[in-house]
């Protein structure tokens, strides 16, 4: 249900063998400048939207939403939007577009770990 937000391109769940659930989002940059520009930020990077308030504030709603239709247990706690795209090309993404899970999981075990050592 987050992936299914105006600005969101991909979210991997992350909770196997942790204590609650997380999420790491990437943003669909063609929706980003147009929300952005409707919503007066102009033309954001990925970069600086990934730390914008209100982009955050947009994010939280849709996992706020994403969060009614399942149980507390099941429910995302926290998550980071990434400032990066997967690609094939950066190697998250196989030939058919598929997310490579594994892959990544390990780029981004820093940032998953920050959920839980706090």
């Amino acid at each position: 249900m987050v992936r299914a937000g105006r600005i969101v391109a991909q979210c991997v769940l992350v909770g196997e063998q942790r204590p609650f659930i997380s999420a790491l989002v990437t943003l669909d940059h063609e929706e980003l400048v147009l929300w952005g520009k409707a919503k007066g930020l102009g033309e954001l990077s990925l970069a600086q939207a990934a730390v914008h308030p209100e982009v955050i504030a947009e994010i939280q709603q849709y996992v706020d939403t994403a969060n009614l239709t399942v149980s507390k247990a099941e429910s995302i706690r926290k998550f980071v939007v990434l400032d990066a795209e997967f690609t094939e090309a950066s190697g998250h993404l196989t030939s058919s577009l598929k997310l490579k899970r594994q892959s990544v999981l390990d780029q981004f075990e820093d940032r998953i770990q920050e959920f839980y050592s706090k």
